[in-house]
Parts: structure tokens; C-alpha cells; sequence
């Protein structure tokens, strides 16, 4: 193989290493936006420094501390949790909820379309 089929190729592996490794990649932001505004935004506000709505502010979620809004009253199981917010976390969360915490006060049952879920994390990852 000549030097430049060989790059192309790894390049390409790469990439497809890249994409399979965080769906939040391959997944699209924008209709994530869409998404979190049809489902979401009734509960959640996106906005930085924003209170609670009748869930807590979704700014910043991705790395924070779960159960770490100041003056949000979290149920028990969400307080008992004690991770952070990942992809890799959030993505299960909002496909399942109440199967990931039981006894989570969030009351939407969770995107049945699990690229949906891909979507919206990738938009909730661009709330920084």
C-alpha cells in the first residue's frame, strides 16, 4: 500500500473509533434543541443562570454533580446517587428514568427513540 491509502485509511478507523466511542458525537445538537423544547423545556429551562421551572435548570448539567442545584428539592434516590452528570449517564436517564433512579420526582416516561436521547445529550452538552 502506498503511504497516502495507507493515512486515508487510518484516518477513516480513526474516526469510526471516534464516532462508535461517544454517541454525542455522531449525534445532531440542533434537533436535540428541537427535542429538549418539545419534551423538555415545559419542565427545564436551558438558560444560564436560570431557576428551577418545575425541574431543575438543565445549564451546565453535563459534569455536575447529580442533585446539585441550590434550592431544588430532589427526591431521595435522586440525592442518593452521587455522580456526575456524564453522556454516558444521561443518555440511559432519558431514555428510562424511573428504571435508572427509582423514585425520581421527573415525570416524563423517556425517549423511546434512543437516537432522540443521543440528540438531546448532545444539545445539553453544548450548555456550557
Amino acid at each position: 500500500m502506498d503511504r497516502l491509502l495507507i493515512s486515508r485509511f487510518t484516518l477513516a478507523l480513526g474516526t469510526a473509533a471516534l464516532l462508535a466511542a461517544s454517541p454525542a458525537l455522531a449525534a445532531d445538537a440542533a434537533h436535540g434543541k428541537q427535542l429538549f423544547t418539545q419534551k423538555c423545556s415545559i419542565c427545564h429551562s436551558a438558560a444560564k443562570g436560570a431557576h428551577a421551572v418545575v425541574g431543575p435548570p438543565l445549564w451546565g448539567v453535563v459534569g455536575r454533580k447529580a442533585a446539585s442545584v441550590p434550592g431544588f428539592k430532589y427526591s431521595a434516590a435522586m440525592q442518593a446517587i452521587g455522580y456526575a452528570w456524564t453522556d454516558e449517564k444521561l443518555k440511559p436517564y432519558l431514555v428510562s428514568p424511573r428504571t435508572v433512579v427509582p423514585g425520581t420526582k421527573m415525570v416524563f416516561a423517556g425517549f423511546k427513540d434512543s437516537a432522540q436521547a443521543d440528540d438531546v445529550v448532545a444539545y445539553l452538552d453544548t450548555l456550557k
